[in-house]
């Protein structure tokens, strides 16, 4: 098939004509404020968001898990996106609630750190770390007090 002059110059032109209808619709949506709607792809694709909880972690181990009321319990661990010094506090459970005990410690070099407390409950304790101001805690243990 043999192409024209004429048939070439009706395509530049409907090209040109193509290019500034869509440039005019451009400058006409953003002047407005309008935004163009999301397609399909771009609405499918999630946007995650780092929570707290997967930037910083604090593991714990007691050193005992059976003692007598008022004895002693070491908990031990490492955090990991805590700063040094960082203020952490034991929790129990109770009634649903984890209330916080009077045992704090302070992240220390090496983001380890060590608190003791002395349980006087009776009975299975359900015992956490918790990050003070964040909503970071460690796995929960348990201690049997008799």
């Amino acid at each position: 098939m043999h192409t024209t002059q004429r048939q070439i110059s009706r395509a530049l032109a409907a090209g040109a004509l193509s290019v500034a209808l869509l440039s005019a619709g451009t400058a006409g949506a953003l002047a407005t404020g309008a935004k163009p709607a999301p397609s399909p792809s771009m609405s499918a694709r999630p946007n995650p968001k780092p929570s707290p909880s997967t930037m910083s972690s604090i593991s714990i181990k007691a050193d005992k898990t059976s003692v007598g009321v008022g004895d002693p319990v070491t908990f031990t661990g490492r955090t990991s996106g805590l700063r040094v010094g960082w203020p952490l506090v034991l929790q129990h459970q109770k009634g649903g609630k984890w209330i916080p005990l009077k045992a704090t410690a302070k992240v220390k070099n090496g983001s380890s750190y060590s608190l003791t407390a002395k349980l006087n409950n009776p009975g299975a304790e359900h015992l956490r770390v918790s990050a003070v101001g964040k909503k970071v805690y460690s796995p929960t243990v348990t201690v049997n007090v008799s």
